[in-house]
């Protein structure tokens, strides 16, 4: 493989990779490079929060006690905020790329949010051991989840009384695509999931007493069908490979669809609806590297923010400020807009954000201090957060240049820029680059950051 078919499966399997990740690569081929991915992220590790003293406070009694409630909701916003750093640098930081890749991208896919903490590790947990596993068994361990059966009211779904919510949305958004359905298919799949409930500590029940046990007609069959049942004959459907081949086309690919690579890729997925060979096929397929599908994706925040700390380690001295940044680049990870989910594409890109994202590595790395003197948009965007009443101060950040220097320093100006940047750069970029020759490293990679380019993978 070249160097920019590794860096280009690395950003798209992961986050990018550093120079030492690089040089233990480059005497492999395709096969073991790509094996090695798999390899790492074979086993699933949690990523855990103490809950505890939360869960003590959960008891069937809770429901009378405002206090209680009260004090669970302060204590459950504190945790979320601190598993939100630990996701995020757990994504910086894990061997297991490929996996936490993966996590990202379902959590995207099966959109859900929820202020209860142990809901949401749960939850985050189970999109990490199916991240790569087969997808059947995943949506239906998703369908008992309680963060699920709370954000789309399946809990209100009940015999002679069904909500529908969670049966549009699992064929809408989870495993079909809109049009691919009728009215009477949603009617009658919400009624095999009637009784769907969870304990105050998040385990999955059948209220058996709520559940529609007669016979349910969908997509042509008939039966006394459970919730897995209706999932087992959408799965029969190719339509379902199809439209999660979709979704995996865009993220990892190309925003661009390519019908025949796309139904290449349903094909295989069709076989078993094994996630891990369908990735694998894609990793493997020589079309995946072709000039059309490389430094062509917009970076989402997420992949930027980790990107940027990758090659120059970031420690947030204040948890607010990687939330803060988060919500000013439109993506906080735990907390999706809506049930659809982040459009991504060129959606994370407005005037606001654009700018945001040009000044973000000298902001982060140039002692995190940033002017909001002029007027516009950009300060605009500060009001809301009232960040006026300290406003030279961004983000309090600790940065190890030190690593940085580590790991390039056997490098030149132009091997830097061809590390860092996954596209083509046009003749303008280039000339002004050319003025930087004799800049430090540090330098130039903050301004290599800074440019347009560098928001592409």
């Amino acid at each position: 493989m070249t160097q920019q078919d590794i860096q280009h499966l690395y950003w798209r399997a992961g986050f990018g990779l550093t120079p030492k990740q690089y040089a233990l690569k480059t005497q492999d081929n395709r096969d073991t490079i790509i094996d090695g991915l798999f390899k790492a992220s074979e086993i699933t590790t949690m990523l855990d929060i103490d809950t505890s003293d939360f869960e003590e406070l959960l008891t069937p009694a809770l429901a009378k006690d405002a206090a209680k409630r009260k004090l669970i909701r302060q204590i459950s916003t504190k945790k979320l905020k601190t598993y939100n750093r630990l996701w995020l640098n757990r994504l910086e930081t894990s061997n297991q790329i490929l996996r936490e890749k993966m996590t990202l991208f379902w959590a995207n896919h099966f959109v859900c949010r929820d202020n209860n903490i142990l809901f949401v590790k749960t939850f985050n947990n189970t999109l990490r051991a199916h991240a790569l596993g087969n997808f059947g068994d995943f949506v239906k361990a998703i369908s008992k989840e309680a963060a699920m059966l709370k954000y789309l009211n399946n809990k209100q779904n009940r015999k002679l009384k069904p909500n529908e919510n969670f049966a549009r949305e699992l064929m809408e958004l989870f495993m079909l695509g809109e049009g691919h359905y009728t009215e009477r298919d949603i009617k009658e799949s919400a009624r095999a999931f009637t009784g769907y409930n969870h304990t105050v500590k998040g385990q999955f029940v059948l209220r058996k007493r709520q559940h529609d046990y007669g016979i349910k007609t969908f997509f042509r069959n008939t039966g006394r069908f459970s919730g897995d049942d209706i999932i087992d004959i959408i799965l029969q459907q190719k339509q379902c490979a199809r439209f999660i081949c979709q979704s995996i086309y865009k993220y990892f690919v190309n925003e661009t669809i390519n019908t025949e690579r796309l139904e290449e890729l349903a094909t295989v997925f069709f076989k078993d609806y094994n996630i891990e060979n369908l990735m694998r096929h894609l990793f493997m397929s020589d079309w995946f590297y072709s000039e059309e599908n490389i430094g062509v994706k917009i970076k989402s925040p997420i992949e930027l923010l980790i990107g940027i700390g990758k090659t120059v380690p970031i420690k947030f001295n204040d948890e607010k400020d990687q939330l803060k940044i988060q919500k000013l680049l439109g993506q906080i990870l735990l907390n999706p807009p809506n049930v659809a989910g982040w459009k991504g594409g060129k959606n994370w890109i407005d005037s606001n954000t654009l700018m945001l994202r040009l000044k973000l590595p000298s902001i982060l790395l140039a002692n995190a201090h940033i002017s909001i003197k002029e007027k516009g948009e950009f300060e605009d965007s500060f009001d809301i957060y009232n960040y006026r009443k300290r406003p030279s101060r961004f983000a309090n950040v600790s940065v190890d240049w030190n690593n940085f220097e580590e790991q390039f320093s056997g490098y030149s100006s132009q091997e830097l820029k061809t590390f860092l940047m996954a596209s083509k750069l046009n003749k303008g970029t280039e000339n002004y680059l050319e003025t930087l020759n004799k800049s430090s490293h540090m330098e130039l990679c903050v301004q290599l950051m800074s440019l347009p380019e560098y928001q592409m993978c």
